[in-house]
């Protein structure tokens, strides 16, 4: 696990996202994050696009999510695939949102060494 704790703003500034860790996989890699305050009402939809520092392309590999116990935030995680690479460097994240009709990103770089 790489630990990332990178924040970032997200729709239309009334959420944070926080992206906690990075776990690598033998084909994947996940996500762990948490938005606050919690996602609810309007359906919101959520994907990743990432790149590495040599290029190589990652896609969304699925995830889930929920409220946390408390309900001050939602927890979740979400995959890419395939592995990262072990030569790479960096990993560039854009978290993808869809609400009704609009659909805008975010993107962070995670630091892999």
């Amino acid at each position: 696990m790489i630990p990332v704790d990178k924040s970032v703003s997200v729709l239309d500034g009334q959420h944070e996202l926080r992206v906690l860790s990075l776990t690598r996989g033998e084909d994947s890699f996940a996500l762990d994050y948490t938005i606050t305050p919690p996602l609810g009402g309007e359906p919101v939809f959520m994907w990743i696009e990432a790149v590495d520092d040599q290029g190589h392309e990652y896609a969304d590999f699925g995830g889930a999510r929920g409220v946390s116990e408390d309900g001050r935030h939602t927890s979740g995680t979400i995959s890419g695939q395939p592995a990262i690479g072990a030569e790479a460097r960096e990993l560039s994240v854009r978290f993808v949102f869809l609400r009704g009709q609009s659909e805008v990103g975010w993107s962070i770089t995670i630091g892999l060494r």
